[in-house]
């Protein structure tokens, strides 16, 4: 089993400080397996609100959640979002003793519904799938071709790992986008996400994608949205530095599973997206996502001007500016662009992470480290 202490870490704070936490992720991401085990050596009660049985026993939820003590989990929340409302009713209680662990399937009406409904007494962990320091050392090449989602990791050939994501894809375009409530027919969603597949890691176009589709601009945007919402995809926004410069507004777009987006290219195996012209983009993608697991910046934007000078990667932390560019190459080099970013948004210091496997300082203030050995620069942070 991979160890998912981290998460056991986050979700242990969180529960201690807040009467409710809402552990958030995609479907099949492992939110279940990992309240299961958190919940282990603790006075837990677990509700599936997918299991009728279960249903039948929250029938009366105030009186069955009220009687608890220790921590209960409900499961796929966003089936009863009326219990929202109750949890408040139950954790003001001055004799409550029961803290609350609530899963969701990613949704942004989860999110709206238990930011209003539990303001001041929630605290959200978002769970992904695995991550490089998750996994041994030689399965790198895996989790970038076969994606985090765990069965899909862990399938006994990259043949059953397409498969699956196939199943994954299917069920989500024609079950779980219904199920938010959203009308969207498959085949069109399933034509944008595709489509969108071949943008991963430029600027977000709606009218490019808008033609290629016959459909609006706002039909687009609300297709994105979506995908953003449910954690499929990421927007990466734009950071603005005040300088003479005409600087990019658009987001950027990113698949947050690599797996994901190499089912949609139809990328079956390592041999075919080493081939494959956005090889490149992937990894880099990739990288960027291992990068915002690791590190977990409050917020993250990349930087880039029409005359060409661009970050992958811009954060702040404690007051100082970080960069990070990522280079699919063996021997990565310092380009114009780095130098541009690096004096024009004024950076504390510049990581260039690619797939080698030796770190080394490049010259003052840049340093060239393995997409592996990312948890470097976490500590450097924390130190800092």
């Amino acid at each position: 089993m991979i160890n998912r202490h981290s998460y056991l870490e986050q979700l242990s704070t969180a529960v201690q400080r807040s009467p409710v936490t809402a552990l958030l992720g995609p479907r099949q991401c492992g939110k279940t397996t990992l309240a299961r085990m958190f919940g282990e050596d603790q006075d837990t009660v677990y509700f599936d609100l997918e299991s009728q049985p279960d249903l039948i026993r929250l029938q009366n939820p105030e009186l069955m959640l009220g009687s608890l003590k220790g921590i209960a989990v409900l499961d796929e929340i966003q089936e009863k979002p009326d219990l929202f409302k109750v949890l408040r009713v139950l954790v003001d209680r001055p004799t409550n003793r029961t803290r609350f662990l609530i899963l969701g399937s990613a949704s942004p009406d989860i999110i709206k519904n238990a930011s209003e409904s539990l303001a001041g007494r929630l605290e959200f962990v978002e769970l992904s799938g695995f991550a490089l320091q998750e996994i041994n050392a030689e399965s790198e090449q895996e989790l970038w071709l076969r994606g985090g989602f765990p069965r899909s990791f862990l399938a006994d050939s990259d043949e059953d790992s397409m498969a699956w994501l196939e199943g994954f894809i299917r069920t989500f375009l024609e079950r779980d986008i219904p199920h938010l409530g959203i009308s969207i027919h498959s085949a069109a969603m399933r034509r944008f996400w595709t489509m969108l597949a071949h943008y991963h890691g430029q600027s977000w176009n709606a009218s490019e994608l808008g033609r290629a589709m016959g459909l609006s601009d706002k039909t687009m945007r609300s297709y994105l949205d979506i995908l953003t919402g449910t954690f499929m995809i990421r927007q990466l926004q734009p950071w603005h530095e005040n300088i003479g410069k005409r600087q990019v507004k658009a987001p950027k777009i990113y698949f947050r599973d690599s797996g994901i987006l190499h089912k949609l290219l139809g990328l079956p195996d390592y041999h075919t997206l080493l081939g494959h012209p956005r090889v490149g983009a992937s990894w880099e993608g990739f990288a960027l996502e291992q990068t915002l697991l690791t590190i977990k910046p409050a917020q993250a934007f990349f930087w880039s001007t029409y005359s060409g000078a661009e970050l992958d990667l811009f954060f702040l932390h404690k007051g100082r500016r970080y960069g990070i560019e990522f280079k699919f190459n063996e021997a990565p080099a310092v380009t114009k662009s780095m130098r541009t970013a690096l004096e024009t948004l004024n950076l504390d210091h510049l990581w260039i992470i690619y797939p080698g496997r030796q770190s080394y300082p490049f010259q003052d203030k840049i340093s060239i480290l393995p997409v592996r050995d990312l948890p470097a620069i976490r500590d450097q942070l924390i130190q800092n």
